[in-house]
């Protein structure tokens, strides 16, 4: 079977126009409807309506037909950037150079009415990235430029003054991009770059201070031991001195114990001497009284002896009477009686055996019968 030309010259032509038709259509067709269209949780969709802004949104997934429809969507991720500036004046004259980074964000979906009120004029800086880092990037220039300028180079670049240009250019910079309706984080300035004269200016600076800090540390090394010294010595004083009087209020106790001691025996002797005086009292009158018995004893015996006297003197017989007797009484039975001449010494004779005669002093025996 036989095609006929000019009905393949038709077909082709017939898909040829079809295939440019869905073309013009295709074109056409997104600024007439969008089916679809996803927008990501970091970002915030922006929809038009015959060019003009009538919604803002959230993440999601979104739809629309109508006359020229369209959704743009703005990135609410962190964008870093990092700006170095080697030409930059201090108030004193001094030149250096700078390094600043940080992060910035466009307007999120609860700054929507920033992204409406800046949109006209600032869109492309909410759209593409690059568009918005020159712009932060010239920002920050400029806050750099500012916050040098306004101090001298030792209150940039040394010690804590470092953390306070930091803080000026943080300010400074987040002022300015509010303008543009974004907003920077994070400002750090890692890196302050010098020309090398002023590093070596700057060495001999610090080489300098540090001998200077060093001589003032070993002034207050030398003071502190001094002090320590000082306090050591005054310790030992007080050592010294807190025993001494430490040994003082002891024998001063000691003394107090002694004289209470003394008092005390004092107090005992007193007290045995008023006993013993007491004692020796009561023996002297106890004594007297003895006397006083005695003399009264005395007396009684005296009497009788007065009253023997007084009748031995007036009846003398009765003198020799006692005498008699009290030679009987002095005479035993077995007592012998040897009567002898005056003036002659009696000659005594041991009785016993064989020895005659014998005289008897005692009563006379019975004789026996005849």
């Amino acid at each position: 079977m036989r095609t006929n030309p000019r009905t393949l010259i038709s077909v082709v032509v017939f898909v040829f126009i079809g295939i440019v038709l869905f073309s013009i259509l295709l074109a056409t067709s997104s600024r007439f409807f969008y089916v679809l269209a996803r927008v990501d949780q970091d970002e915030v969709g922006v929809k038009f309506r015959s060019g003009k802004i009538y919604e803002i949104v959230g993440p999601g997934v979104y739809s629309d037909i109508g006359l020229y429809v369209e959704l743009k969507r703005v990135s609410s991720q962190a964008v870093p950037f990092s700006v170095k500036d080697e030409e930059i004046i201090t108030s004193d004259k001094q030149r250096i150079g700078l390094e600043v980074s940080g992060t910035f964000t466009r307007p999120n979906l609860a700054e929507k009415d920033v992204l409406l009120a800046n949109w006209a004029r600032y869109n492309a800086l909410y759209l593409e990235d690059n568009v918005a880092l020159n712009r932060v990037s010239d920002l920050a220039k400029q806050a750099m430029k500012v916050c040098i300028g306004q101090r001298k180079f030792d209150d940039a670049i040394i010690g804590t003054a470092r953390d306070e240009l930091r803080t000026c250019i943080d300010e400074e910079l987040s002022s300015l991009a509010a303008n543009f309706g974004l907003s920077v984080e994070n400002v750090v300035v890692p890196n302050v770059v010098l020309s090398p004269d002023v590093q070596i200016a700057l060495d001999s600076i610090v080489q300098s201070r540090l001998a200077t800090e060093k001589a003032a540390q070993d002034k207050l090394k030398a003071d502190a031991e001094a002090a320590a010294e000082q306090a050591r010595q005054e310790g030992e004083i007080r050592v010294q001195q807190s025993r001494f009087q430490e040994e003082t209020r002891q024998q001063t106790i000691l003394a107090q114990l002694e004289q209470e001691k003394l008092l005390a025996q004092k107090a005992v002797i007193e007290a045995t001497k008023a006993n013993e005086l007491l004692a020796a009292q009561q023996d002297l009158a106890i004594n007297k009284a003895l006397a006083a018995a005695a003399a009264e004893r005395a007396k009684v015996d005296l009497a009788r002896e007065t009253a023997l006297a007084e009748l031995y003197s007036r009846y003398p017989s009765y003198i020799q009477y006692q005498i008699a007797l009290a030679n009987a009484s002095a005479l035993k039975a077995t007592d012998k009686v040897i009567f002898t001449l005056e003036g002659m010494a009696p000659t005594l004779v041991l009785p016993g055996p064989g020895i005659v005669p014998t005289v008897e002093t005692g009563a006379p025996s019975e004789q026996p019968a005849p």
